[in-house]
């Protein structure tokens, strides 16, 4: 019998025994005052680096290890049974191979094995226990199940080493909890696990001299969305990024880039092996045909040269014809100031992508937002309007058309 809460979202945090423990609590702050009840479970060796009087006041509730503590309330099965979600932060190589191979021998690996909700898995360990076969075949087994297993974070570990393993940021994490609890009962299936994804996002800029560029208002706000929603739903994300500020989402590896011409060779090289390409970035049309290695100077009272343009390569109709692996989805966004409809069907007819994204643009609208609208166009002659709203609506309607359409 389900003996989830039909009101409050009740989360279970899973600590386990690995440095980055300290950083749960900053999730378990940000999980407990967005207002989801919230019941952390640490193994024994997480309270080693966390003591459980600091979970249990950061919570509101008591803190156990083991199965045998009030044992009348059956704890193993319960905790389990009346999850909306379940997420390990940090998740070590250990709780990941017990969790992949059905041992219980404490209240988190009991309660792994009772969830029948989402279960999320935050790693953080050294580069070699990451990369190691025994670790990435329990990930696999784990993904093949439905569990979503974040990609941990690059940069220092523990003492001088540095490298890929190292958990990712909590606000990063609770982000991908939130929009796994927003997605309600479709957060069940993990509909994109197993399949690799490539966004691009933000605005890139052509530079006329050392200091001046030729740019747009593009703030990547849509395409970090875009990734944060592909990862909840299990997808591995490659987010070429130009010139944005954002934080990294949890599990992405961004590749940042500047130009146009750079962009190219991001997406390009990423979409060998992607069973899908979104290109949400607002790539620059033109960029100008001759770089001035100073910075270019008024003279006098003399008006300054004309600056010729040369064309930007078009990565999405390149992208579309030329498609390196048979099945890929390709998705463009178009931005239009004006007969925003039409203007897209024949954009979309052009670039000969399978969906187009279209939304009406100006100095108030969509750039910069944290909502939008918009409609998005099919190869097939379908039209889906996605209403005003959080970026992440439109970028969960966007995976739902992508996912019909993989072979």
């Amino acid at each position: 019998m389900d003996q989830r809460a039909q009101g409050t979202p009740r989360v279970v945090l899973g600590v386990s025994g690995g440095i980055a423990a300290y950083k749960a609590c900053e999730l378990l702050r940000r999980l407990t005052e967005s207002g989801y009840e919230t019941r952390v479970v640490p193994t024994e060796s997480a309270l080693h680096f966390v003591g459980a009087a600091t979970f249990s006041a950061l919570s509101g509730r008591p803190v156990a290890t083991d199965v045998w503590e009030s044992v009348h309330e059956v704890p193993h099965v319960r905790i389990g049974q009346g999850a909306d979600l379940v997420v390990v932060a940090p998740a070590t190589a250990d709780i990941l191979a017990k969790a992949a191979h059905g041992l219980a021998d404490d209240l988190l690996t009991n309660t792994l094995l009772t969830a029948r909700c989402p279960v999320i898995f935050a790693p953080a360990m050294h580069t070699e226990m990451w990369e190691h076969p025994a670790t990435q075949e329990n990930v696999a087994t784990l993904r093949r199940r439905g569990a979503l297993v974040i990609e941990p974070a690059v940069g220092r570990l523990t003492g001088a080493d540095t490298g890929k393993g190292r958990f990712p940021e909590p606000e990063a994490v609770f982000e991908v909890c939130r929009g796994v609890l927003a997605r309600g009962e479709l957060a069940e299936r993990t509909d994109l696990s197993g399949r690799h994804v490539v966004i691009s996002a933000g605005g890139t800029r052509e530079p006329l001299d050392p200091v001046r560029f030729l740019g747009n208002r593009s703030s990547g706000k849509q395409g970090y969305a875009l990734a944060r929603t592909a990862v909840a739903r299990g997808a591995r994300v490659t987010l070429v990024a130009a010139n944005s500020e954002l934080p990294a989402p949890a599990g992405v590896d961004v590749v940042p880039v500047g130009t146009a011409v750079q962009l190219r060779e991001a997406v390009i090289k990423a979409a060998e092996d992607a069973d899908a390409v979104v290109m949400a970035a607002a790539v620059a049309d033109f960029r100008p045909a001759v770089y001035a290695p100073g910075k270019i100077k008024k003279r006098n009272d003399a008006e300054p040269e004309p600056v010729a343009l040369v064309r930007n390569p078009d990565i999405l109709a390149e992208l579309s014809t030329d498609r390196p692996r048979a099945g890929q989805i390709v998705v463009g966004f178009a931005a239009e100031t004006e007969d925003v409809l039409a203007n897209g069907r024949a954009k979309l007819a052009r670039k000969r992508c399978d969906l187009l994204v279209v939304n009406e643009v100006g100095e108030r609208k969509t750039f910069g937002a944290e909502e939008s609208e918009a409609v998005v166009l099919g190869a097939d002659g379908s039209e889906t309007h996605v209403p005003y709203g959080p970026k992440e609506a439109l970028s969960d309607t966007v995976w739902d058309l992508i996912g019909l359409r993989f072979p």
